[in-house]
């Protein structure tokens, strides 16, 4: 993921939207909680990459705890609902990927702290 990317869109009609930045996207994400741990699924580490197009469009790479998650069909669509609000996104696309497994290591210490996983 690059620092500050900015990428703005326009309409037929030559009107320029709102840019999508990383940020942004990341704070969308950062909305997104899995029902049975109160950490969002940004600062458990499931997401592995965010791609931002020069047309608005975005795409993200995640993961799952483990592959018989119970939340495995909502968290990608609730990921992609929450992306699509941002103003300035033309089209979302959330994609789950199994490699590299997640594990607790790409958790943040902010969730490692509020889950008490030292």
């Amino acid at each position: 993921m690059s620092e500050n990317a900015t990428h703005g869109s326009w309409t037929p009609s030559g009107e320029r939207l709102a840019a999508v930045t990383e940020e942004g996207v990341i704070a969308a994400i950062k909305t997104v909680f899995d029902p049975e741990i109160p950490v969002d699924i940004f600062e458990l580490g499931l997401i592995y990459a965010i791609e931002l197009g020069d047309d608005g469009k975005v795409k993200v790479e995640m993961t799952l705890t483990t592959p018989s998650c119970p939340s495995a069909q909502e968290l990608p669509s609730m990921t992609e609902e929450a992306i699509r609000q941002i103003p300035g996104v033309t089209d979302c696309e959330v994609e789950v990927v199994w490699d590299p497994p997640w594990d607790q290591s790409r958790m943040s210490e902010d969730a490692r702290l509020a889950l008490n996983m030292f």
